[in-house]
């Protein structure tokens, strides 16, 4: 049975910046209060022609990039976002098309900010059934136009950003070890965004009644993450037959400050076990932990041989924790330069669009 390795990773979020000064030009809040409530200072808004799929598109060239693996040669498309493009197509799809991935079959996994995970977790399994060889997980947000900029509660919390891993087989043990996953569909409301679905769908009430926004019950959020965050951690853990002493790195979805420093005292380790960026990106949802990995490789903090566990959580209810030894990239006997194939993507997209059109023609001259 193969192994699935993470051989590649990238992130990607916008320029802009918001701190927390700007946001109290908004909102009765201080940049003092933000910071001891979340532990965040500032998080990137995308701009106007920025969307889950072009963040997640710049940051899944750069993990092919590292991987050294051409999108011709993905197998397997997941894509995980809070904030999709649209309710369909899937962004996975607009992602594929956009770096010309020709043979990958893809799709949306919604498991709100454990998304990254599930879809981690989904992949894997893919590859040790010997069904694929090679996937791309890409979590991306634009949560931005999803806030409510006048709700002092929520709007102080969200970030833009995308990171994005490559996952191949290998005969060589590591990768993935263990991961579990959980749901309570109880607290549902706890973290919804209500309109927008067949429930709400928009409408002049909708609209009104801010239905297209975050709604959160900050408290039970708070108590919901802190209870499962380290009891997800220990139990990914067991499966994997390691105590917490066997790995090096916990890297949290960062929702924030004080959710980690709970989990650390229930874990019983140092709070500078955990990779915590939350304080410059804010809560990026699916994007939180691949960013944070992503910057823990560019500090020499994860290193090849590194165990570390991912553990997630969020709206549904929804957790879920993976224990992954980290090797980097498979030895490579080629370059490839997988940021080329995006102008053939381009072209690609253009000819197969110019071919339905004249194909529609056709078939009404026919009728």
């Amino acid at each position: 049975m193969p192994f699935a390795h993470i051989t590649g990773w990238g992130m990607h979020v916008p320029e802009p910046v918001l701190t927390n000064d700007d946001i109290s030009k908004l909102v009765d809040t201080s940049d003092e209060w933000i910071r001891e409530r979340t532990g965040i200072r500032e998080r990137h808004i995308a701009r106007e022609n920025e969307f889950p799929s072009t963040l997640g598109v710049e940051a899944a060239i750069k993990a092919l990039q590292i991987a050294n693996l051409a999108p011709t040669e993905l197998d397997l498309i997941i894509c995980t976002s809070s904030s999709p493009e649209y309710i369909f197509p899937a962004t996975a799809c607009l992602i594929q098309d956009q770096i010309g991935a020709t043979k990958a079959g893809a799709f949306d996994l919604q498991a709100a900010c454990s998304g990254f995970v599930f879809s981690i977790n989904m992949a894997a399994q893919a590859i040790r059934s010997g069904s694929i060889k090679s996937a791309l997980i890409v979590g991306t947000e634009v949560l931005s136009r999803f806030v409510n900029w006048k709700d002092r509660n929520t709007c102080i919390l969200f970030g833009d950003g995308a990171g994005a891993f490559v996952l191949q087989a290998s005969d060589v043990p590591g990768g993935v070890m263990s991961a579990v996953m959980h749901s309570d569909g109880s607290g549902a409301n706890s973290l919804i965004i209500p309109g927008g679905g067949a429930r709400f769908p928009a409408s002049e009430l909708s609209i009104h009644e801010n239905k297209h926004f975050i709604h959160m019950d900050g408290k039970e959020v708070f108590r919901f993450a802190t209870r499962v965050m380290g009891k997800a951690t220990l139990e990914a853990l067991e499966q994997a037959k390691l105590t917490i002493d066997d790995i090096q790195w916990i890297i949290p979805h960062q929702a924030n400050i004080r959710i980690v420093e709970t989990a650390a005292k229930y874990l019983k380790v140092p709070l500078d076990k955990f990779i915590v960026n939350v304080d410059r990106y804010g809560n990026t949802s699916t994007a939180s932990i691949p960013i944070a990995t992503v910057e823990a490789i560019q500090k020499g903090q994860l290193k090849a041989g590194d165990k570390a566990v991912f553990v997630g959580f969020g709206g549904g209810l929804t957790w879920g924790a993976m224990v992954v030894e980290w090797t980097g990239p498979i030895p490579i006997t080629k370059q490839v330069h997988p940021e080329q194939y995006r102008l053939f993507a381009r072209l690609r997209s253009i000819v197969r669009r110019a071919l339905r059109f004249i194909e529609g023609l056709f078939s009404r001259w026919d009728s």
